[in-house]
């Protein structure tokens, strides 16, 4: 198969550009134009070409898309300019920048400069500044000359750096990255516009009387302990930090914490309203959401734009803002997004995979069998926590044990728990809390010593010194190069290092939070958390693949994954992907899993 690498250039202003709006609205607006394409096929130059839409299409038609790998740096972009523009689709996709945010980690630069750089490829130009304003028949010959250099210079830089990153890039996750961007490029999910627009008469509506009731009290805005409280009367617990002056803990209200800012985001409106009064922001995230929803309805389809490998452990997240990782469960967004005629959607949700793999790689196997015999593990917990037989444990109890399993694996300590219970509305005392976890240690041991092997692994990474971790030696240290994964790509702790914080030494590594790098606290069990996160996203790419063999996957969410199929093979769907959703990995074959699966016409409706 050979490999076409491509690159789009584009008109672009100071009002129109992928800074100002989203690359949805970019690509289809009715502003748009292609300045000019270079393609290059294998190692034979780069060709560059300008014309019209038509004769662009004409020349673009030459080349055998339906038996290449067509590569580009930020595919997303390329790829959905070839589809929505030229009723182009490749046989396979391949994005340069998302294979060095999974080799080099996700807050590594993943620019084409910083990358060409990087590798020493070479330099990239900066004549697109030059086309700011620019429509091609702007461009004297000279300047379109220059124009052409530039871009098939970029083409040149990432057949390059493809070259580079390519060998021994594990070709399962070729095929994600090539699955992701098909989700955004190819799109099939449609939107009720008439849905969306109703409700956003109601968010608007409601976020309206709420605002009059909060600026009508501007004491509660402006008092933090006042506007905690209003929190808690929404069942909030307030968010808190360490106070850098008194070192003592503190309510986090300010603009500048992320905990308060990330309410904006809260399933509840009025809470979203609150927020957005204190902050001074317009309109709440429901709304601005909403109305990127009816703008894209009327532009067409929605495309479903994800990052690939946009966490430390490999998880996708939101792009393009309209965020699809943290649609609130019961909006009415969802019931909007709807399968095309004569389909029905079908999303597969992953349970309890987390504790489920925690479980294995510990080796608590009583924790492992009851899992493999679909036994009620909240349950066996709750019995051991209060002591009583499993049939006499309530409904409260058994949450209390559902909380403890899938919170409680990974280092927590009780007073965080104790603070988690009460978010849930469950109220426990600090010795009641410090029991539930000392029952849980106490029950499986496994685990505890998995934390502490971790832990050793941290020293081993520091030390440069290669040594297995977990059950069947599944993960390897490797020294500096972090912790090799079954996939074969790395968990990374950039510049791990210890430190005394109060006497105590502790190891921390390089973050990037926006352009400021900053140390992380990392410990044993947190190391478990990753690692197990790491390892669940690797089963759920493993069976999204699977099922993509037969149905066509248009979205992912955490461990859910959605496709659509014929209506009238539902049933028979339905099973298949359950199946799929149920096998195990060639590394874990003794890993027990399994799935909720719903079908409707409305991603809400699954």
């Amino acid at each position: 198969m050979q490999v076409i690498t491509l690159d789009f250039e584009t008109y672009y202003s100071k009002d129109f550009s992928l800074s100002k709006i989203t690359t949805e609205e970019y690509v289809r607006s009715p502003k748009f134009e292609v300045i000019g394409v270079s393609v290059k096929v294998d190692d034979a130059p780069a060709e560059w070409f300008s014309g019209t839409k038509d004769e662009t299409k004409r020349f673009l038609d030459r080349y055998d898309w339906a038996n290449s790998v067509v590569v580009a740096h930020n595919a997303m972009f390329d790829m959905a300019i070839l589809s929505w523009v030229f009723d182009i689709r490749p046989k396979r996709i391949a994005d340069t920048m998302s294979m060095a945010k999974a080799l080099n980690g996700p807050d590594s630069g993943g620019s084409l400069a910083a990358l060409v750089k990087q590798y020493k490829l070479g330099e990239k130009g900066d004549e697109v500044i030059n086309a700011l304003g620019m429509r091609r028949l702007d461009f004297d010959a000279a300047a379109l000359r220059r124009y052409a250099a530039y871009c098939k210079n970029d083409t040149e830089l990432t057949y390059k750096l493809f070259g580079v990153l390519s060998p021994g890039f594990p070709v399962s996750e070729l095929r994600l990255i090539d699955l992701t961007i098909r989700m955004f490029s190819e799109p099939v999910l449609e939107l009720n516009e008439f849905m969306l627009k109703e409700h956003l008469f109601g968010v608007q509506k409601r976020k309206g009387e709420l605002m009059l009731a909060v600026a009508a009290n501007e004491e509660v805005l402006m008092s933090n302990p006042k506007f905690a409280a209003a929190l808690v009367g929404m069942g909030v617990e307030p968010p808190m930090k360490i106070s850098p002056t008194t070192g003592k803990e503190t309510l986090a209200l300010g603009k500048n914490d992320e905990d308060f800012k990330a309410l904006l985001e809260h399933d509840d409106v009025r809470v979203q309203a609150l927020v957005a009064a204190r902050l001074g922001v317009k309109s709440t995230l429901e709304e601005t959401r909403t109305e990127r929803f009816i703008g894209i309805a009327e532009r067409g389809t929605l495309p479903i734009p994800l990052r690939y490998y946009a966490a430390h452990t490999g998880r996708w997240g939101g792009s393009d803002k309209i965020n699809m990782q943290n649609l609130p469960r019961k909006s009415p967004l969802k019931y909007a997004i709807q399968a095309p005629e004569g389909h029905l959607l079908i999303d597969s949700d992953s349970s309890q995979i987390e504790a489920r793999t925690l479980a294995w790689l510990a080796g608590q196997q009583d924790l492992v069998e009851a899992f493999e015999k679909g036994e009620d593990v909240y349950k066996i917990m709750a019995s051991k926590i209060y002591n009583k037989a499993e049939e006499d444990v309530t409904k409260d109890e058994r949450f209390v044990g559902k909380t403890t399993i899938l919170g409680c694996g990974y280092g927590m300590g009780a007073a965080k728990f104790r603070k988690q219970l009460k978010a849930f509305g469950v109220e426990v005392s600090e010795d009641e809390a410090q029991a539930i976890i000392d029952t849980y240690r106490k029950s499986y041991p496994a685990i505890t010593k998995l934390w502490r092997e971790a832990g050793d692994a941290l020293k081993a990474i520091t030390n440069n010194q290669t040594t297995p971790l977990g059950r069947n030696d599944v993960l390897l240290v490797e020294g500096e190069k972090g912790i090799r994964l079954p996939n074969g790509l790395y968990i990374k702790y950039p510049n791990l290092k210890t430190h005394s914080n109060e006497g105590k030494t502790e190891y921390v590594y390089d973050t990037k939070k926006g352009k400021t790098t900053v140390p992380n606290r990392i410990y044993g069990g947190k190391v478990v958390e990753n690692l197990c996160q790491a390892l669940a996203r690797i089963i759920i790419g493993e069976q999204m693949l699977m099922i993509a063999k037969k149905y066509k996957v248009v979205m992912t969410v955490h461990d859910a994954i959605a496709c659509i199929v014929p209506a009238s093979d539902v049933n028979t769907a339905k099973e298949n992907v359950e199946i799929f959703m149920r096998m195990r990995p060639s590394w874990a074959m003794d890993l027990p899993l399994n799935c909720e699966a719903g079908s409707g016409e409305t991603y809400g409706d699954c």
